[in-house]
């Protein structure tokens, strides 16, 4: 290891990428610790002290802390991942995307572009929603005194508007200067900035109680556990052979790899984005002065919470949904039969054509089903483990969540390929 980190630090352009690249992560994790002026931040630090600050603690996960210090890149990533799932369903739907989208690189960039307008007004639209909620949730002390007041609210939309196109451009900084896959990494190492608070909790929790020990020590260890079989899963392929040739020809031998994991985090997004919407409808039904409705804020409250089986059990459903849906419209087993044909390839044993397109759709299927069922315990097992351990009184913290879990594993694996490739291309390049 010591010897890998030392040829990394030898090669010079490598070197200066790596650098570049922890000056920009350090320049965002500054921007997070600015807040925006008319906040009342005592309010606000109250707010996360209670039970409600809990539930907005969910919408925290890509934003490294910004939530609680109300700093100008309040939404993160967020919008921009919306709009990136929003273009990637629209180039399914709309012929022009799905042709701009086979033109390679070029075409990419004219995608990319697009995503960066939608990210814009879906940002803006998200912060006066996240204002709305952050304030209903605070009740009697309101974080923003007059949030009816069009002069004191618009400016703090367009302020956290304009964070999250900073964002987007010191993302693009590091993917075009630094070592690639800057948005990835922006928001890894914004899931990593909430772990010293949680380490800083538990290590309290422990204090106060010393029989939380135990259960906490039995929390990271199943992290660690789960983050093993992440990587496993995350590196694991199922190779199809495709031959070539015939006719005389020599047949020369390759594969397809399909991934075990093929839907990525896109289902945890989505999947995020519908079960918190219970949780945001009770946050505005408890102050409604009507006890119906009242009524309706704590019977969601009470079967709704993040450790309530219900909301396990929808949360799980709705993952092993999303799954199917997100790679029956990305993954196209009769385009992909029709190209090996082109080229002159089969599967060995089948007819090119239908056979090979209904073999391929089985395939993803069943690699579907299992990386459905992968992504959804990996959603759900740390919720289990936490209420597990929590019994008995005291709620035990999870230092990661696994959706946060997948995502870090996942860039710092693409992390490690980059620069292994960075590596193996300077040491080519020695010998030209």
């Amino acid at each position: 290891m010591l010897k890998y980190l030392q040829q990394i630090w030898k090669t010079k352009d490598l070197r200066n990428k790596i650098l570049y690249t922890i000056g920009i992560l350090v320049l965002y994790r500054a921007f997070v610790q600015i807040s925006i002026p008319g906040i009342n931040l005592a309010n606000l630090a109250a707010l996360f002290d209670t039970a409600a600050g809990g539930a907005l603690g969910a919408f925290s996960l890509l934003t490294g802390g910004s939530a609680e210090n109300f700093s100008i890149v309040l939404m993160g990533l967020s919008p921009y991942i919306n709009a990136s799932i929003i273009m990637q369903l629209l180039t399914v739907v709309i012929p022009s995307l799905e042709a701009l989208k086979k033109e390679g690189q070029q075409g990419q960039v004219k995608i990319s572009k697009y995503t960066n307008w939608l990210t814009v007004p879906l940002a803006f639209v998200q912060s006066y929603g996240m204002l709305v909620l952050i304030n209903s949730s605070a009740g009697s002390l309101p974080v923003i005194e007059n949030i009816r007041d069009p002069l004191l609210v618009l400016p703090i939309m367009v302020t956290i508007t304009a964070g999250t196109m900073l964002l987007v451009w010191l993302g693009n900084l590091i993917t075009e200067k630094g070592i690639g896959n800057g948005i990835s990494l922006i928001i890894m190492v914004s899931i990593l900035g909430g772990l010293a608070p949680m380490i800083s909790s538990s290590m309290q929790v422990v204090g106060q109680d010393s029989s939380k020990l135990l259960p906490i020590a039995a929390i990271a260890i199943f992290g660690i556990l789960l983050t093993i079989l992440i990587v496993i899963v995350n590196e694991s392929y199922k190779n199809i052979p495709i031959s070539y040739g015939g006719r005389g020809q020599k047949l020369r031998q390759h594969f397809l790899p399909l991934r075990l994991n093929q839907a990525g985090m896109i289902p945890i997004i989505f999947a995020v984005s519908l079960i918190a919407f219970p949780s945001v409808l009770a946050q505005f039904l408890q102050n409604s002065d009507s006890t119906i409705m009242q009524g309706v804020a704590t019977f969601i409250a009470t079967h709704f919470g993040q450790t309530g089986p219900l909301y396990m059990a929808i949360y799980f459903l709705l993952i092993l949904g999303f799954t199917f849906f997100y790679v029956s419209i990305t993954f196209n087993p009769e385009q992909m039969a029709e190209s090996i044909q082109k080229r002159g390839g089969f599967v060995p044993g089948l007819r090119p054509g239908k056979a090979t397109s209904d073999y391929l759709e089985r395939l993803s299927n069943r690699l579907t089903m299992f990386g459905g069922i992968f992504l959804a315990f990996v959603a759900v097992a740390p919720m289990i483990a936490q209420s597990l351990t929590s019994q008995g009184g005291g709620a035990v913290p999870v230092l990661v969540s696994g959706a946060g879990l997948i995502i870090v594993v996942g860039v710092t694996l693409d992390l490690m390929r980059q620069i292994s490739a960075q590596l193996a291309m300077h040491n080519y390049d020695k010998f030209y």
